[in-house]
């Protein structure tokens, strides 16, 4: 038989070998150049413990960690201690994780953890409550060893740990409390490189905080000594997007490997183009909130524009705007089927809600049967605010609720801004009606944010904006929340979300499912129902 040309055969071996090495090369690259997320959530301060709000958690994730954190499932599991248990009804004891340092090199011990307590219960003045609900019963700390925590309470706290799965871990400086303002402007003077220590966050997390342009952009550097799995980028770079279509344009150019919130209207063009989508179920809801406090409303009249009597204060009309709001059309129309309606502020069967509410078909006569009864027979008119692009489906819904409500005499201006200004503005008291959302680790929290009686030393009613008030409603649910896990704790909360959603202070809307968008460097996202958007949730593709 014939044989080849020498010198061509070793040429052309000598050719796949360098595409075979180049091949291994590029996947090997893509996988050390940094990540590019393009989210909603617009980071407006570097202080952890200041704001109880998804942007400021979700990102700072990355540099901070927590004592214990929640799986998928939002079970328990352990973080910074890697053990916990009750050693009488008001003592917890935390076993703390050894060999952990701090992006400044210095070793994370149980100090931090007094400072972070403490930091949190009698400094950090957040407007809204912050972080101070979650540690308001602790009563006192000590530390036996470096890496032992016990912590007394003012009564029976048998969530304790689960509190912990929301507060971040901050690294004592020295004498006193760093300051937001501090913290704020050691993030923005520090640059990518500039040494730890000089003013920019120092948390044990997975990445170090690199650079920071306030309400534009986060970047990110890998930590080299993190105790965990080695992070699989070296930079991430955080693009503050506000507007879902922007965001899908920049994931469907390829300027960006991540995009959050995406809306369902885009999946399926997202999928033609190559785009890969991950969601889950949210545990979240997102609602409509009353100003009950004020005798009269901004944006609230008679048909006529004269002002009137704040008609919110009444439960009849909040439960014939209630009866005349479409879910349906919400869940299917505009969430295209991603999301599920609501009656309570989980969806129906996790621990803790309540079997006998149900979403309900809107019923526009007996709604308007209820206005006429509250003495509105010809309605009022409202603005109805709400944030723009900040929740998937967020604009659209309201004017789907103005037209639902249009049928029962309601006249509707819907008000759709940034998240920034809206926030703003209902803070200031802008607003009588408006729409937000909220998250939370389980059924309790949320019912204690959002509607137990504000109060600025305990940190209930954080997110309360409304100032609505129900005693009976308080009292129920400090009980439950003093019952140990199980099904008596269950019942309890099931009784008291009966009690309080029957007084209808907030409007249940749906639950929406969490959308992510990624392209092709990035080969898995795994999501997680409390929503954060995490360059640890991502893989990326090596071959």
């Amino acid at each position: 038989m014939k044989s080849g040309n020498p010198f061509r055969l070793c040429l052309l071996s000598a050719l796949l070998i360098v595409i075979l090495s180049w091949i291994s090369f590029s996947g090997a690259a893509r996988a050390q150049e940094g990540l590019r997320i393009a989210t909603s959530y617009k980071l407006m301060t570097l202080d952890p413990h200041y704001a109880n709000l998804n942007e400021n958690t979700s990102l700072l994730s990355h540099i901070y960690e927590r004592l214990v954190y929640q799986d998928e499932h939002l079970d328990l599991k352990p973080g910074l201690a890697v053990s916990w248990a009750a050693t009488s009804e008001t003592r917890w004891q935390f076993k703390l994780r050894d060999n952990v340092r701090f992006h400044d090199g210095s070793p994370f011990t149980a100090d931090d953890v007094v400072y972070t307590i403490e930091r949190i219960r009698d400094f950090v003045k957040s407007p809204s409550g912050g972080f101070r609900s979650y540690v308001s019963a602790i009563k006192s700390v000590s530390v036996p060893d470096p890496l032992t925590v016990v912590i007394d309470t003012n009564g029976s706290v048998p969530n304790l740990p689960l509190s912990f799965s929301s507060i971040f871990i901050m690294h004592r400086p020295g004498p006193g409390f760093q300051t937001t303002e501090e913290l704020n402007a050691g993030g923005a003077s520090s640059g990518a490189g500039a040494p730890v220590g000089t003013g920019a966050p120092v948390g044990t997390g997975p990445y170090r905080f690199a650079s920071w342009s306030s309400g534009e952009m986060l970047k990110l550097e890998r930590n080299n000594d993190y105790w965990g799995d080695k992070p699989a980028w070296p930079e991430v770079t955080f693009r503050i997007i506000e507007s879902p279509a922007a965001r899908v344009a920049a994931l469907t150019t390829g300027d960006v490997d991540v995009a959050d919130a995406i809306p369902a209207r885009d999946v399926a063009s997202l999928k033609q183009r190559g785009a890969r989508i991950a969601s889950v179920g949210a545990a979240r809801i997102n609602f409509l909130q009353f100003d009950v406090e004020r005798n009269t409303l901004p944006g609230v009249t008679g048909k006529t524009g004269v002002e009137i009597p704040n008609p919110f204060r009444k439960p009849l009309v909040r439960r014939a705007l209630a009866m005349a709001t479409d879910r349906g059309v919400l869940v299917d129309k505009i969430l295209a089927g991603y999301g599920t309606a609501a009656a309570q502020v989980f969806p129906n069967g996790l621990p803790g809600t309540s079997a006998n509410l149900k979403p309900e078909a809107p019923d526009y006569d007996k709604a308007k049967a209820l206005l006429a009864e509250a003495g509105f027979p010809d309605g009022f008119s409202v603005v109805l605010a709400g944030p723009a692009g900040r929740y998937p489906g967020d604009g659209e819904s309201i004017q789907a609720i103005a037209q639902s409500w249009a049928r029962i005499g309601v006249a509707v201006r819907p008000a759709a801004s940034p998240f920034s200004v809206f926030n703003t503005k209902r803070a200031a008291g802008d607003y009588g009606l408006w729409y937000g959302g909220t998250s939370g680790e389980a059924v309790d929290v949320i019912l204690h944010a959002l509607l137990a009686s504000p109060g600025p030393q305990t940190g209930s009613g954080a997110l309360n904006f409304g100032h609505y008030r129900n005693p009976a409603f308080d009292q129920m649910l400090a009980k439950a929340q003093s019952t140990p896990d199980g099904p008596a704790r269950n019942k309890a909360l099931a009784e008291a979300t009966d009690l309080v959603m029957a007084d209808q202070p907030i409007i249940p809307l749906y639950h929406f499912h969490h959308i992510v968008g990624y392209g092709k460097r990035v080969a898995s996202y795994a999501m997680h129902p409390r929503g954060w958007t995490t360059a640890m949730q991502t893989s990326a593709v090596t071959e």
